[in-house]
């Protein structure tokens, strides 16, 4: 039986099967059309019946059940404890998008039509230059308002390509266009190299949103787990330079704080598809030395939050992160931050971009786009 979906990028499938890792080569010289990542992921799910085939896990035991037949896919696809390798062969690892492209593949999940068109674009930044993709609605009426997107990986790993289903799903369901930033990786990129060049891809859409039809008095930020600590640095850089602060930041379970020994990383120290010593190894290749992990920078929660614009935090409840996230959210509304905090049950860590099978991710981007919604004037 087909079942219609709201599924992530095709090329995403394709470029794994070619060994590609974490996306597919591009010509970096000029201006892409990146056409075939127009799947939408709106569509509802309301066929599939997904059931694990095993016991939930020791380190989640009330998961939900389509989240625990995503991660026994991951599994099942083989892949070596990312923090036993170095950070090429880390690259080269299955990813959860790969887990999810194969359980739809599994369940003969069908792609609808597309609802957003795709560009992909080198733009100039410190050291050099990055890539970007700009999604944009192929329904309403420009200049569209923008949100920058920032997508997750330890600093270290993944890329636009691994994360699309977070992206592109905020820009079908918000009618914004969205900026999905490339940056640089440790350990050959060293901190604060990729908030660096976060910084300057906010001030690039800011000067250049109206070259693609965006609306440069109407920008917004997201992003996922380390995106979502270069997200909310974004907004204190603007706040410190003195530049247009963000209307609204969306922070998905967004790297907070330095202590690893909090009640979320003891508790899910062996979770899927991240865990405590995958923390450990994102700081060892991201970081100079431990000591940077308490840069405010790094560590959230111990930033001046004052002035920082309206915040949407998503946690997810099986993940070393979620004690950060919540302190975050409490820091926020103490320097009288408008913030919300939602906290999705059964669960994991990356579950936001998988909206094509976990109805929570679902969830979780509408409640993310009717913020941003409501922040943009859509």
């Amino acid at each position: 039986m087909k079942i219609k979906v709201y599924p992530l990028l095709k090329p995403i499938f394709f470029c794994a099967l070619l060994s590609i890792a974490f996306g597919c080569k591009k010509d970096p010289a000029k201006d892409l059309p990146e056409k075939k990542a127009n799947d939408s992921i709106v569509s509802e799910n309301k066929d599939a019946d997904l059931k694990p085939v095993g016991p939930a896990p020791e380190w989640g035991k009330n998961i939900k059940p389509e989240m625990a037949v995503v991660i026994e896919k991951l599994v099942s696809l083989g892949g070596k404890p990312i923090e036993t390798l170095d950070a090429k062969e880390a690259r080269l690892q299955p990813t959860p998008t790969d887990a999810v492209m194969a359980v739809m593949k599994d369940h003969n999940m069908t792609m609808p039509l597309p609802l957003c068109d795709t560009i992909g674009k080198d733009i100039p930044v410190t050291g050099g230059k990055t890539h970007i993709r700009i999604y944009t609605p192929k329904a309403g009426k420009a200049p569209f308002p923008v949100v920058v997107y920032y997508h997750g990986g330890g600093f270290v790993i993944a890329n636009i390509n691994v994360y699309n289903g977070g992206a592109q799903g905020l820009c079908e369901q918000t009618g914004a266009i969205v900026v999905s930033v490339e940056y640089p990786k440790g350990p050959e990129k060293k901190f604060p190299a990729a908030h660096n060049v976060a910084f300057d891809a906010y001030q690039w859409v800011l000067n250049n949103a109206a070259s693609f039809n965006g609306n440069p008095a109407k920008i917004a930020v997201a992003g996922e787990s380390a995106g979502g600590n270069l997200a909310a640095n974004v907004s204190m850089m603007a706040r410190d330079k003195k530049i247009m602060v963000p209307l609204y930041a969306v922070l998905v379970y967004p790297v907070a704080n330095n202590n690893m020994n909090a009640e979320s990383y003891t508790k899910y120290a062996m979770a899927k598809p991240l865990n405590k010593a995958m923390m450990g190894w994102f700081v060892k290749n991201y970081l100079a030395n431990e000591a940077q992990a308490a840069d405010p920078r790094i560590s959230l929660v111990k930033a001046n939050l004052a002035g920082f614009p309206p915040t949407l935090i998503i946690g997810a409840e099986i993940d070393p992160l979620q004690t950060e996230g919540k302190l975050l959210a409490d820091k926020l509304k103490a320097a009288n931050v408008d913030t919300e905090y939602k906290l999705y049950d059964g669960v994991t860590h990356e579950f936001f971009g998988m909206a094509a099978v976990v109805p929570q991710a679902k969830d979780a981007q509408g409640l993310a786009a009717k913020k941003l919604k409501s922040a943009l004037g859509l």
